[in-house]
């Protein structure tokens, strides 16, 4: 398996209208906008081309823009947000997203303070315990609950239970600012260990690609390019999706592949960790960067 490096978006654009960018480990990891990903997307929009950021954050689509434009990404550089916490809504809003049309109305949260507000104003409610709840609500971990082990006695009741769970983020971790942090995707995993079932939305689950193609409305799959840094999500997600995808290498594979940001990995070693995840990207690249 051979993977193709490339320095800049530029040698791969011309073959693209649309565009779905992740976010984390793409744009930013934690702190400001990556400025030369930045002007990266300014080139894209001067060139006609439509962008949509996808994002597995477990909150509003209109939080995260918020957030991309304290960060230095102002919304006249892309179409649209769509995080898997908005697609988590829609489905419960529309109730045609099977399994989530058929839970029942009464959440058990899993969430740090502030969070809980997802589905606010839709006619579903939080339960007190876990022997009312219909489904658990996952959105991540808390400051009361800060690592697995904090969760196992509510997991292991609800898998007891039969309940649920309904994971808003699958990733399992995040680079923040250099640490490693753990994410709702996490808890599903531990869930599903110990017998639990899982419902995921976002990256790489179909129902966030056909929102995203909806938004972009680009007349061609093939004319749409994926980029993100997740071979378990971005990539996967792209390819059963129907479209291509581009790997940065300096975000979250950074530590495995041995480099910095901007330093091109090793042919060898890409190749191993791509046949690994049985993924095979279009091109690769350290950074967003034109």
């Amino acid at each position: 398996m051979t993977i193709p490096l490339i320095r800049g978006l530029s040698e791969l654009s011309s073959a693209y209208d649309g565009f779905i960018l992740d976010i984390w480990g793409v744009v930013h990891q934690g702190g400001d906008a990556y400025p030369e990903a930045v002007a990266c997307i300014r080139q894209l929009r001067a060139e006609g081309k439509r962008v949509v950021f996808l994002s597995n954050a477990p909150r509003r689509a209109e939080k995260v823009a918020q957030i991309l434009a304290d960060k230095g990404i102002p919304r006249d550089l892309y179409d649209g947000v769509l995080s898997s916490g908005e697609a988590t809504r829609i489905a419960f809003e529309t109730e045609n997203e099977a399994p989530l049309n058929a839970l029942g109305r009464r959440y058990f949260l899993l969430a740090a303070d502030g969070d809980d507000d997802l589905l606010h104003g839709l006619n579903y409610s939080a339960a007190a315990n876990i022997a009312d709840a219909d489904f658990l609500l996952t959105i991540g971990l808390s400051a009361q609950r800060p690592s697995i082990a904090a969760h196992e006695e509510i997991l292991s009741q609800a898998a007891a239970h039969g309940v649920t769970m309904v994971c808003v983020n699958p990733d399992v971790e995040v680079v923040r600012l250099g640490q490693r942090e753990l994410c709702a995707g996490a808890l599903a995993q531990y869930y599903e260990e110990i017998g639990g079932t899982v419902a995921h939305v976002g990256k790489p689950y179909p129902f966030v690609y056909r929102l995203c193609l909806d938004m972009l409305d680009a007349a061609q799959q093939k004319r749409v390019l994926a980029v993100g840094d997740g071979l378990e999500t971005d990539i996967p997600g792209a390819r059963a999706a129907g479209i291509d995808a581009l790997l940065v290498t300096g975000g979250l594979l950074a530590e495995s592949l041995g480099v910095t940001r901007f330093e091109a990995p090793d042919r060898q070693a890409l190749a191993e960790l791509c046949r690994a995840a049985n993924e095979c990207p279009r091109a690769a690249i350290p950074a967003l960067n034109w």
